[in-house]
Protein backbone atom coordinates (compact mmCIF):
# COMPACT_ATOMS: atom_id res chain seq x y z
CA UNK A 1 0.00 0.00 0.00
CA UNK A 2 1.55 3.21 -1.00
CA UNK A 3 0.69 7.43 0.08
CA UNK A 4 0.91 9.45 2.88
CA UNK A 5 0.22 8.83 6.15
CA UNK A 6 -2.93 11.21 5.64
CA UNK A 7 -3.50 8.62 3.43
CA UNK A 8 -2.98 5.64 5.56
CA UNK A 9 -5.79 4.12 8.51
CA UNK A 10 -3.87 2.27 10.89
CA UNK A 11 -6.10 0.50 12.22
CA UNK A 12 -4.64 -2.76 14.19
CA UNK A 13 -7.91 -4.49 16.04
CA UNK A 14 -10.33 -2.37 13.50
CA UNK A 15 -9.77 0.77 15.90
CA UNK A 16 -6.82 3.28 14.80
CA UNK A 17 -5.25 5.84 17.00
CA UNK A 18 -2.14 6.52 15.05
CA UNK A 19 -2.70 9.12 12.55
CA UNK A 20 -4.00 12.64 14.30
CA UNK A 21 -7.07 14.48 13.90
CA UNK A 22 -4.59 17.35 12.56
CA UNK A 23 -3.53 15.19 9.47
CA UNK A 24 -6.99 13.91 8.73
CA UNK A 25 -8.58 16.98 8.87
CA UNK A 26 -6.71 18.09 5.81
CA UNK A 27 -8.23 17.47 2.30
CA UNK A 28 -11.49 15.73 3.17
CA UNK A 29 -13.12 16.95 -0.36
CA UNK A 30 -15.24 13.93 -1.08
CA UNK A 31 -18.47 14.07 -2.66
CA UNK A 32 -21.60 13.28 0.16
CA UNK A 33 -24.40 14.60 -2.26
CA UNK A 34 -25.59 10.81 -3.29
CA UNK A 35 -25.34 9.78 0.48
CA UNK A 36 -27.61 12.44 1.49
CA UNK A 37 -29.87 11.43 -1.33
CA UNK A 38 -29.65 8.24 0.33
CA UNK A 39 -29.81 6.08 -3.14
CA UNK A 40 -27.35 4.96 -5.39
CA UNK A 41 -27.79 3.93 -9.26
CA UNK A 42 -26.95 0.73 -10.53
CA UNK A 43 -24.15 2.48 -13.05
CA UNK A 44 -22.64 3.95 -10.06
CA UNK A 45 -21.82 0.68 -8.21
CA UNK A 46 -24.52 0.79 -6.18
CA UNK A 47 -26.66 -2.01 -5.04
CA UNK A 48 -30.41 -1.98 -5.82
CA UNK A 49 -31.35 -4.21 -2.90
CA UNK A 50 -29.71 -1.29 -0.78
CA UNK A 51 -32.51 1.18 -1.86
CA UNK A 52 -35.35 -0.93 -1.56
CA UNK A 53 -33.59 -1.04 2.32
CA UNK A 54 -33.19 2.18 2.90
CA UNK A 55 -37.16 3.07 1.60
CA UNK A 56 -38.09 0.79 3.92
CA UNK A 57 -35.81 2.16 7.00
CA UNK A 58 -37.52 5.41 6.07
CA UNK A 59 -41.12 4.31 6.87
CA UNK A 60 -40.52 2.25 9.76
CA UNK A 61 -40.31 4.91 12.23
CA UNK A 62 -41.07 2.43 15.30
CA UNK A 63 -37.95 1.34 14.62
CA UNK A 64 -35.89 4.43 14.74
CA UNK A 65 -37.04 5.63 17.62
CA UNK A 66 -36.77 2.54 19.75
CA UNK A 67 -33.21 1.84 18.35
CA UNK A 68 -32.48 5.60 19.44
CA UNK A 69 -34.10 5.00 22.80
CA UNK A 70 -32.58 1.83 23.47
CA UNK A 71 -29.03 4.01 22.59
CA UNK A 72 -29.95 6.76 25.23
CA UNK A 73 -30.73 4.38 27.92
CA UNK A 74 -28.20 1.78 27.69
CA UNK A 75 -25.48 4.41 27.44
CA UNK A 76 -26.40 6.34 30.40
CA UNK A 77 -26.72 2.76 32.24
CA UNK A 78 -23.60 2.02 30.57
CA UNK A 79 -21.62 5.18 31.53
CA UNK A 80 -22.83 5.34 35.00
CA UNK A 81 -22.38 1.75 35.83
CA UNK A 82 -18.61 2.02 34.85
CA UNK A 83 -17.45 5.23 35.84
CA UNK A 84 -15.21 3.52 38.69
CA UNK A 85 -13.73 1.34 36.06
CA UNK A 86 -13.22 4.33 33.32
CA UNK A 87 -10.84 5.65 36.48
CA UNK A 88 -8.68 2.17 36.83
CA UNK A 89 -8.76 2.37 33.36
CA UNK A 90 -6.81 6.31 33.21
CA UNK A 91 -4.68 5.21 36.00
CA UNK A 92 -3.47 2.09 34.17
CA UNK A 93 -2.54 4.03 31.09
CA UNK A 94 -0.85 6.95 32.67
CA UNK A 95 1.39 4.49 34.84
CA UNK A 96 2.14 2.40 31.77
CA UNK A 97 2.70 5.68 29.39
CA UNK A 98 2.79 8.77 31.18
CA UNK A 99 3.65 11.01 28.18
CA UNK A 100 0.24 10.88 26.80
CA UNK A 101 -3.14 11.77 27.29
CA UNK A 102 -6.00 9.12 28.90
CA UNK A 103 -8.04 9.60 25.86
CA UNK A 104 -7.09 9.92 22.37
CA UNK A 105 -9.96 12.36 20.53
CA UNK A 106 -10.02 11.46 16.48
CA UNK A 107 -12.03 12.41 13.02
CA UNK A 108 -14.43 9.79 12.25
CA UNK A 109 -17.32 9.43 9.50
CA UNK A 110 -20.82 8.95 10.06
CA UNK A 111 -23.95 9.06 8.20
CA UNK A 112 -24.05 11.04 5.60
CA UNK A 113 -20.53 11.43 5.49
CA UNK A 114 -20.82 13.65 8.72
CA UNK A 115 -17.56 14.32 10.73
CA UNK A 116 -17.53 13.55 14.58
CA UNK A 117 -14.98 13.27 17.08
CA UNK A 118 -14.85 9.71 18.33
CA UNK A 119 -13.43 8.98 22.14
CA UNK A 120 -11.12 6.14 23.21
CA UNK A 121 -8.98 4.85 25.47
CA UNK A 122 -5.26 5.36 24.22
CA UNK A 123 -4.07 2.43 23.38
CA UNK A 124 -1.07 3.86 21.10
CA UNK A 125 2.32 5.26 22.10
CA UNK A 126 2.30 9.15 21.37
CA UNK A 127 4.76 8.48 18.90
CA UNK A 128 2.87 6.49 16.69
CA UNK A 129 2.01 8.60 13.41
CA UNK A 130 6.21 9.52 13.69
CA UNK A 131 6.61 6.00 13.09
CA UNK A 132 3.48 4.62 10.77
CA UNK A 133 6.21 5.22 7.83
CA UNK A 134 8.19 2.27 8.59
CA UNK A 135 5.50 0.02 9.13
CA UNK A 136 3.87 0.56 5.62
CA UNK A 137 5.71 -2.13 4.07
CA UNK A 138 3.58 -4.59 6.36
CA UNK A 139 0.55 -4.38 5.74
CA UNK A 140 -1.83 -6.92 5.90
CA UNK A 141 -5.04 -5.17 4.22
CA UNK A 142 -5.89 -4.42 0.72
CA UNK A 143 -8.25 -0.90 0.27
CA UNK A 144 -8.01 1.85 2.28
CA UNK A 145 -7.48 0.36 5.83
CA UNK A 146 -3.96 -0.80 6.98
CA UNK A 147 -3.58 -3.02 9.58
CA UNK A 148 -0.61 -4.88 11.33
CA UNK A 149 -0.96 -7.94 13.34
CA UNK A 150 1.35 -7.15 16.89
CA UNK A 151 1.68 -4.00 15.91
CA UNK A 152 4.65 -2.15 18.21
CA UNK A 153 3.15 1.48 18.84
CA UNK A 154 0.37 -0.42 20.61
CA UNK A 155 1.49 -0.27 24.11
CA UNK A 156 1.76 -2.73 27.00
CA UNK A 157 -1.50 -1.56 28.79
CA UNK A 158 -3.38 -1.16 25.32
CA UNK A 159 -2.87 -4.51 23.99
CA UNK A 160 -4.82 -5.80 26.78
CA UNK A 161 -7.15 -2.79 26.47
CA UNK A 162 -8.02 -4.24 22.83
CA UNK A 163 -7.89 -7.96 22.99
CA UNK A 164 -10.71 -7.01 25.61
CA UNK A 165 -12.42 -3.97 23.64
CA UNK A 166 -11.96 -1.72 26.56
CA UNK A 167 -10.75 0.43 24.60
CA UNK A 168 -13.76 1.36 23.28
CA UNK A 169 -15.94 2.16 26.06
CA UNK A 170 -15.47 5.66 25.82
CA UNK A 171 -17.68 5.77 22.51
CA UNK A 172 -20.89 5.08 24.67
CA UNK A 173 -20.70 9.21 24.94
CA UNK A 174 -20.27 9.34 21.60
CA UNK A 175 -23.87 7.23 21.58
CA UNK A 176 -25.28 9.46 23.93
CA UNK A 177 -24.31 12.17 21.78
CA UNK A 178 -26.19 10.99 19.04
CA UNK A 179 -22.89 10.79 16.71
CA UNK A 180 -23.16 6.86 16.83
CA UNK A 181 -25.52 3.93 17.23
CA UNK A 182 -24.97 0.85 19.25
CA UNK A 183 -25.41 -1.41 16.23
CA UNK A 184 -23.94 -0.01 13.29
CA UNK A 185 -20.64 -0.01 10.50
CA UNK A 186 -17.29 0.59 12.36
CA UNK A 187 -16.68 4.35 11.93
CA UNK A 188 -13.99 5.06 9.00
CA UNK A 189 -11.72 7.77 9.04
CA UNK A 190 -11.84 10.60 6.93
CA UNK A 191 -8.58 9.56 4.76
CA UNK A 192 -10.09 5.58 3.98
CA UNK A 193 -13.58 7.40 2.58
CA UNK A 194 -11.30 9.89 0.04
CA UNK A 195 -11.42 6.73 -1.43
CA UNK A 196 -14.02 4.88 -1.25
CA UNK A 197 -15.78 3.35 -4.02
CA UNK A 198 -19.42 4.10 -4.44
CA UNK A 199 -20.26 0.87 -3.46
CA UNK A 200 -18.43 1.22 -0.36
CA UNK A 201 -19.72 4.19 0.26
CA UNK A 202 -23.10 2.82 0.61
CA UNK A 203 -21.83 1.67 4.38
CA UNK A 204 -22.53 5.10 5.48
CA UNK A 205 -25.84 5.50 4.66
CA UNK A 206 -26.72 4.53 8.24
CA UNK A 207 -25.18 6.04 11.39
CA UNK A 208 -22.08 4.54 12.44
CA UNK A 209 -21.90 2.08 15.53
CA UNK A 210 -19.68 0.42 18.13
CA UNK A 211 -20.16 -2.95 17.20
CA UNK A 212 -21.72 -4.97 13.59
CA UNK A 213 -21.06 -8.10 11.61
CA UNK A 214 -17.54 -7.62 11.30
CA UNK A 215 -17.00 -6.92 14.92
CA UNK A 216 -18.55 -10.31 16.13
CA UNK A 217 -16.90 -12.51 13.53
CA UNK A 218 -13.78 -14.72 15.26
CA UNK A 219 -11.63 -14.62 12.12
CA UNK A 220 -12.33 -10.80 11.45
CA UNK A 221 -8.49 -10.27 11.19
CA UNK A 222 -8.74 -12.68 8.06
CA UNK A 223 -11.35 -10.82 6.65
CA UNK A 224 -10.88 -7.99 3.48
CA UNK A 225 -11.85 -5.12 3.47
CA UNK A 226 -14.41 -5.39 0.73
CA UNK A 227 -16.21 -8.58 2.86
CA UNK A 228 -16.20 -6.07 5.69
CA UNK A 229 -18.06 -3.81 3.30
CA UNK A 230 -20.41 -6.52 2.39
CA UNK A 231 -21.25 -7.47 5.37
CA UNK A 232 -22.06 -4.02 6.37
CA UNK A 233 -24.32 -3.52 3.83
CA UNK A 234 -25.95 -7.09 4.65
CA UNK A 235 -26.93 -4.91 8.15
CA UNK A 236 -28.77 -2.70 6.52
CA UNK A 237 -30.73 -4.90 4.72
CA UNK A 238 -31.36 -6.55 7.82
CA UNK A 239 -31.19 -3.97 10.40
CA UNK A 240 -34.22 -4.42 13.02
CA UNK A 241 -34.64 -5.17 16.73
CA UNK A 242 -33.87 -8.55 16.18
CA UNK A 243 -30.79 -8.21 14.30
CA UNK A 244 -29.40 -5.35 16.59
CA UNK A 245 -30.35 -7.59 20.31
CA UNK A 246 -28.48 -10.90 18.57
CA UNK A 247 -25.41 -8.33 17.14
CA UNK A 248 -25.54 -7.04 20.78
CA UNK A 249 -25.13 -10.67 22.58
CA UNK A 250 -23.25 -11.92 19.87
CA UNK A 251 -20.71 -8.80 21.03
CA UNK A 252 -20.63 -9.25 24.54
CA UNK A 253 -19.47 -13.23 23.75
CA UNK A 254 -17.04 -12.42 22.14
CA UNK A 255 -15.91 -9.52 24.75
CA UNK A 256 -16.29 -12.42 27.40
CA UNK A 257 -13.80 -15.06 25.67
CA UNK A 258 -11.27 -12.24 24.64
CA UNK A 259 -11.88 -12.84 21.05
CA UNK A 260 -12.18 -9.16 20.06
CA UNK A 261 -8.53 -8.78 19.16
Amino acid sequence: MTGTPKNVAAAAGGIDDAVPSEILNEGSSWETSTLRRGRFRNDEGGDPDIDEAMERLSRRHAYRFAKRAFDIVFSCLFLALFCWFFVVVAVAVKLDDPKGPVLFRQTRITKDGREFAMYKFRSMAVDAEERLGELKAFNEKAGPVFKIRNDPRVTRVGRWLRRLSIDEMPQFANVLKGDMSIVGPRPALPSEVEVYTPHQRQRLLVKAGITCYWQTRRNRDAISFDEWVDLDLLYIKKCGIWTDFKLIVQTVGCVLTAQGN
